[in-house]
């Protein structure tokens, strides 16, 4: 991801550390533990060559790389549907090919939809990319909807129109990145209320040039996290200590679930940053959370 990328020269003069608490997330979490919490971690893809004699082992088939995947991870940011409206063979395919019953696929809404359409006669594109991703069937994770960076504050009322259209019975996500929507208090008290009445979650997007989006409101007792490292330089050690002290007040409180997506500029280098934060997670909350393991063979982990 190149959203907020920053020169690795500069890093250590950023302040990483987590805002503060909102107020907000008392109104939304009962202050005890969900009865099952979990969390999901996952990358962006699992067509990663790179990945070869070490997540994946030595010799294994390109058409065999999602069913690996999902040994290592319960859970994939799917950007493959931001670009077109496969269909639900595609999706039923994919589904069947993983062998993990918690997995879950979590579509990126088109673009044509998102950045195209202005929220406007979008109702046709919608139904058909819904209709589409219900093959994914028992592995079909929350939605997720991406706005572009040019989106403001001023379409709010396109935007809320929009969402409110959206089925209650699936779970979705929202992703801003117009610095107004956080920037001006109006506007981001508007936007989380009418998330949290719509019982829809908005992102949290951690990336070290656009601090503004590390929002850190729930509008839903369910979040979402886009962590985008560094390549593992010592901040992204440090932001993944911050994130599990977060999130496990999160989970004291009543969080339900979590769903952590690793981004990297080097991608090569997510399962090791998955490692580590997974690892810290079961250590500070006691869940079970599946993470990767490396094969040897590559000297290069």
């Amino acid at each position: 991801m190149q959203f907020g990328r920053q020169d690795l020269s500069v890093l250590n003069n950023i302040d990483f550390k987590l805002p503060a608490e909102p107020a907000f997330n008392r109104g939304v979490l009962p202050g005890r533990p969900a009865a099952q919490p979990v969390i999901r971690m996952g990358a962006t893809s699992w067509n990663r060559k790179d990945w070869l004699g070490g997540v994946f082992p030595k010799g294994t088939k390109e058409k065999d790389f999602l069913q690996e995947y999902s040994k290592h991870f319960s859970s994939v940011e799917l950007n493959a549907t931001h670009y077109k409206i496969y269909p639900p063979e595609t999706f039923r395919g994919w589904a069947e090919k993983v062998g993990n019953p918690e997995f879950r696929f979590c579509p990126k809404l088109p673009q044509s939809i998102s950045h195209y359409s202005n929220l406007v006669n979008a109702k046709d594109q919608t139904d058909a990319f819904l209709e589409s991703i219900l093959a994914f069937e028992g592995t079909l994770g929350p939605v997720f909807m991406q706005m572009s960076e040019s989106f403001s504050p001023a379409r709010k009322d396109l935007l809320f129109t929009y969402l409110a259209s959206l089925p209650r019975d699936l779970r979705f996500f929202l992703e801003l990145r117009h610095p107004d929507w956080f920037a001006d208090p109006h506007h981001a008290t508007a936007l989380y209320n009418n998330l949290r009445n719509l019982g829809m979650g908005l992102i949290i997007t951690d990336t070290a040039g656009r601090r503004d989006v590390v929002h850190m409101h729930l509008p839903v007792p369910r979040a979402m996290i886009r962590f985008v490292g560094n390549s593992l330089h010592p901040t992204d050690y440090q932001r993944a200590d911050d994130w599990v002290n977060r999130l496990a007040f999160w989970l004291a409180n009543g969080l339900e679930d979590a769903y952590i997506f690793m981004h990297m500029h080097d991608d090569i280098a997510v399962p090791e940053m998955a490692i580590y934060l997974a690892d810290k997670l079961e250590a500070a909350t006691g869940l079970k959370i599946r993470k990767p393991y490396i094969h040897r063979e590559n000297t290069l982990f």
